[in-house]
């Protein structure tokens, strides 16, 4: 499984790089597949974000950012992870009321 650092400042530049990552590495156009997010609630409070690519064929691709830890973990359709990215610098998270 691939590791790698990365310098992301904003919850929307996240989103951008989870996106970018994923149609990369299934050689999906950037931004052709909808991509939905949910907050993660631990004790009533955001701990991270799930996020999922529906991609061709009702294919689903997804990557769980977890703030404890401050890491993304990138997961293919089969649930196999093929990617950690450690972050440098953390998104501020913030869940709406």
């Amino acid at each position: 499984m691939l590791t790698c650092f990365q310098q992301i400042g904003a919850v929307h530049d996240l989103r951008e790089y989870v996106n970018v990552t994923i149609s990369e590495r299934y050689h999906l156009q950037v931004g052709a597949f909808r991509m939905t997010e949910r907050i993660l609630l631990r004790g009533g409070k955001p701990c991270g974000i799930h996020f999922c690519l529906h991609g061709p064929r009702m294919l689903k691709f997804s990557a769980i950012w977890e703030t404890d830890h401050n890491r993304v973990l990138f997961y293919g359709s089969h649930g196999e992870r093929f990617q950690r990215t450690q972050l440098t610098e953390a998104p501020r998270l913030e869940c709406a009321a």
